[in-house]
């Protein structure tokens, strides 16, 4: 099938959601009464996140229309960044067998080892971020598709971005707040040092002066906005997320004062246009989907059969800037 990769929106995503508001084939996994009726075999859960991320909530929304297009219920679930309340979640599905398989981007992927095993000896297909050795296994599995964003090639591509930026508009030279995941983000280790690598090859006059965790974008602002009062004089942001990228947008409006770099990961509509308005100067923009397609393709495949060892997915991402015509 065409999968058209490339330069796709959350928009995109809503219109793949409008076959599931004229079926009412989907349903959100609330109750124990949910799914009554419904073929398990046929019935897929859905456990990103958390659907506050705008690009998780478009995420569901074009999986639920997908799915009613071939015939599948979605059960989707928030998990709201709780990787015990994830864990929780998945389990009353998976071990009641209410669901023929699951797609689950793991908060915290060890916290899920012992759920997946159980999965694999109820034979429900799982399809999760990462690699098998994030949830306590040795090499590919029967029954388990893992699907990785190359977080190396994604903070390279940060990092370049904003050096890139800091020598075309600033000289060089720039105080740099850096925005970073919190501990047990899948891909912290390598996106943060790919990114300070490219970032220090680039732009070798830049300098880090404050780090700020991002959980959400309300809390980002804050923050980056009590950051900018101990460094008034920043004048970049490596952001790690749209919640980051967008909070520090906030946050130095807020403050009055202009933002000339940001560069940052994620690529919901909102960014895009915040790229497109000069706002952000790049995003590192994940394709959702195409992503979407493949996981939920490779799902249903293993559904249809639980004893055949899965792939090893990729993620695809495209740097997106002002200049790039999307």
């Amino acid at each position: 099938m065409n999968r058209e990769p490339l330069g796709i929106t959350l928009a995109a995503l809503t219109t793949l959601a409008l076959a599931a508001c004229s079926s009412g084939g989907t349903q959100p996994a609330t109750g124990a009464g949910d799914a009554a009726g419904a073929d398990n075999a046929k019935t897929i859960v859905f456990s990103p996140l958390a659907l506050k991320i705008p690009a998780m909530k478009g995420l569901s929304e074009g999986l639920k229309g997908y799915g009613s297009s071939k015939g599948y219920t979605i059960l989707v679930q928030d998990p709201n960044l709780d990787p015990q309340k994830q864990l929780t979640d998945l389990k009353s599905v998976i071990e009641s067998g209410r669901a023929g398989g699951a797609w689950v981007i793991a908060v915290q992927p060890n916290a899920l080892s012992g759920l997946v095993k159980s999965a694999q000896e109820k034979k429900v297909p799982l399809v999760l971020n990462g690699v098998p050795e994030d949830y306590g296994l040795s090499g590919m599995q029967p029954g388990l598709t893992f699907a990785k964003i190359d977080y190396a090639a994604q903070g390279k591509a940060i990092g370049e971005s904003l050096g890139k930026c800091i020598n075309e508009k600033l000289g060089g030279t720039a105080k740099v707040i850096l925005t970073v995941s919190p501990a047990g983000t899948a891909g912290k280790a390598d996106v943060e040092k790919a990114q300070l690598d490219a970032l220090k090859a680039t732009a070798p006059a830049a300098e880090i002066v404050t780090e700020v965790t991002v959980t959400d974008r309300a809390k980002a602002q804050t923050d980056i906005g009590s950051a900018l009062q101990g460094n008034p004089d920043a004048t970049a942001v490596l952001g790690n997320n749209d919640e980051g990228a967008l909070g520090a947008v906030g946050a130095f409006a807020a403050a009055g004062k202009e933002l000339p770099c940001i560069a940052e990961t994620g690529g919901n509509d909102e960014v895009l246009q915040a790229v497109k308005d000069g706002k952000i100067y790049a995003s590192v923009a994940l394709q959702f989907e195409a992503d979407m397609v493949q996981s939920f393709d490779s799902l249903t495949t293993m559904i249809a059969d639980p004893t055949a060892v899965g792939k090893q997915l990729a993620t695809p991402q495209k740097v997106i800037t002002a200049g790039s015509g999307q």
